[in-house]
């Protein structure tokens, strides 16, 4: 059984139909790619996941560590260890980056971790990720990368990429690799299939579903 189990997952908002039957496992230690064009579902599927109250699940379930979450409020799949790094976050007047990371592992410890013992522990975290905001986009998204790695590398971290560009998954590479396109993941593979979206981008794979719809 995978940690996160998607099954058959309809998802609307308000009187429009977006996701149309979305089956998909992620499991901890596994690094997946979910890429689609813009309009896909890609977005929905992720707010889905974290339960945003503007998302009604139609049909389908969302399991994790074998508990069904497909009503669970967003605080709860928190708790159960699920969270959802934004692409473009939004700054909180007063919370610092390290604070809200010290709330979130507290959520999931007994014997709440002290601020020094923490910032020790993310210290050596971090080695790798100084200088996050200098120079260009493509230094930002190595440091990403970089972190993506050091996570999955030393704690085992399972983690769902959702892009629409290749470049990041050039830093990170994918076990798992899964299109999307109109509400429904249409085909699957490995770091090959990254490639041939460079190559040739989604017009044929669009053409190949249409064919055998």
């Amino acid at each position: 059984m995978a940690d996160l189990e998607i099954r058959n997952l309809h998802v609307r908002v308000e009187d429009r139909e977006i996701l149309k039957g979305v089956d998909l496992d992620v499991s901890k230690g596994e690094i997946h790619a979910l890429m689609g064009p813009n309009g896909s579902g890609k977005s929905t599927l992720a707010s889905t996941i974290m339960g945003h109250p503007s998302y009604e699940v139609t049909e389908g379930t969302i399991t994790f560590r074998g508990e069904d979450i497909t009503e669970a409020d967003p605080e709860d799949r928190a708790h159960a260890g699920l969270f959802l790094a934004f692409q473009y976050p939004v700054a909180i007047p007063g919370v610092s980056v390290a604070n809200f990371l010290r709330m979130a592992i507290n959520t999931r410890r007994e014997d709440p971790i002290n601020v020094k013992d923490f910032r020790t522990r993310l210290q050596h975290a971090v080695d790798l990720l100084d200088e996050t905001d200098s120079g260009l986009d493509i230094d930002a998204l190595r440091t990403v990368a970089e972190g993506v790695n050091k996570l999955h590398a030393e704690l085992g971290m399972g983690a769902l990429i959702i892009t629409h560009y290749q470049r990041i998954l050039h830093y990170v590479t994918p076990q798992f690799v899964h299109v999307m396109m109109d509400g429904r993941i249409v085909i699957e593979g490995g770091e090959e299939l990254v490639e041939r979206l460079e190559r040739e981008g989604y017009d044929p794979i669009r053409e190949e579903v249409g064919a055998r719809a």
